[in-house]
């Protein structure tokens, strides 16, 4: 299959499968000529890719669970279990890094907001400050 056929099949640009390839999540050949050829198997390694990147994974961890893929990739076999829970644990932790930034910034608006605007406080008297200031 030409690259050309396999983009239109699948969506994904020329482009992007070659990035696929260089990462060692695609594989191809060359046939005479030098053109670039998949096998008939790539557009379901193609939607099994678009899958796996989509739940968040990075290419890195993709290439390692990419061999225990099947079906259409969201189904993965028993040895990419590691993988996949380690990857959930960095998910919750960046969500609770998250988390904790927005109460902050939450903290923030809303002491500002009960500040109100320095304009419209009489001469001479502070504005309110802010939680935690020195």
């Amino acid at each position: 299959m030409k690259i050309g056929a396999l983009s239109a099949e699948t969506g994904v640009s020329p482009r992007l499968l070659r990035y696929y390839e260089e990462q060692g999540l695609l594989t191809s050949y060359r046939a005479d000529g030098g053109h670039r050829r998949y096998g008939t198997d790539a557009p379901v390694v193609v939607r099994r890719i678009r899958t796996l990147l989509a739940a968040g994974l990075p290419t890195k961890v993709i290439r390692d669970v990419l061999p225990c893929a099947s079906g259409s990739g969201e189904v993965l076999d028993a040895c990419t279990l590691d993988a996949l829970r380690g990857r959930l644990t960095g998910l919750d932790e960046q969500l609770a890094e998250l988390q904790a930034t927005r109460q902050a910034l939450a903290a923030i608006l809303t002491a500002t907001e009960r500040a109100g605007d320095p304009a419209d406080e009489p001469a001479g008297e502070p504005a309110g400050e802010l939680v935690g200031a020195a």
